[in-house]
């Protein structure tokens, strides 16, 4: 059965007793720490190249990339509510914005399939955190994967400063620096989940097909 909540996201909630992942919600969903992490180097050299030729944002570029294979492998699309479990349609994009005084705001972009819509939207979305001050939280609900880029560090692991009081089941992705080596360009792309939803096959899926993107497939 869909349900649709006060913003019309529409969702469907998991039957968990008949879900294949029954115990693995249930023992995981009782850690004070649920989410667990890895951080994988993605070939971005094709990917970098067509959006220069395509005078477009790299950074949108691969976030658009990103969201869309979220989007394409369904427990990224998952989310815990009030201790049950909600597939939704669509999950979107909350970023943090960079600015040029040091200091980031946080955004919201509503995925599209079209991505020439999703980049006129997004630049729209930089350009308003751009010129605000603070933080400037987005209201974007369960549905959201928080995403970060770094693009100063070539990182081999990342951590998240988070409120466990908070109850969080939003997937974390975060970009860093993109180093070039012998014709070749690689990034670090570290993934936050709530292990209560998934587990490392499933994030495998999901860097399967963001790699499979950024090559143009």
């Amino acid at each position: 059965m869909q349900v649709t909540d006060f913003c019309y996201k529409m969702k469907t909630k998991i039957d968990i007793e008949s879900w294949n992942r029954k115990d693995h919600f249930r023992f995981f969903s009782q850690f004070e720490e649920p989410f667990f992490g890895v951080t994988v180097q993605l070939d971005c050299t094709k990917a970098y190249q067509d959006a220069k030729a395509g005078d477009r944002s790299f950074f949108l570029y691969y976030l658009y990339r990103a969201l869309k294979a979220a989007n394409e492998t369904e427990p990224f699309c998952y989310r815990i509510i009030d201790k049950e479990v909600f597939r939704f349609d669509t999950v979107n994009a909350s970023p943090t914005i960079n600015r040029g005084n040091g200091t980031f705001g946080f955004s919201y972009m509503d995925y599209n399939k079209n991505e020439d819509l999703f980049y006129r939207n997004a630049r729209e979305v930089i350009q308003t955190i751009q010129q605000s001050e603070g933080l400037v939280p987005a209201v974007s609900g369960e549905n959201v994967i928080h995403f970060s880029a770094v693009p100063w560090l070539n990182f081999t692991s990342l951590s998240h400063a988070r409120s466990f009081t908070f109850p969080d089941s939003c997937p974390k992705i975060s970009f860093g620096k993109i180093t070039v080596q012998n014709g070749q360009r690689t990034m670090p792309v570290s993934i936050h989940v709530h292990h209560a939803l998934m587990d490392g096959y499933h994030v495998g899926l999901f860097v399967e097909k963001y790699q499979a993107l950024m090559n143009g497939e």
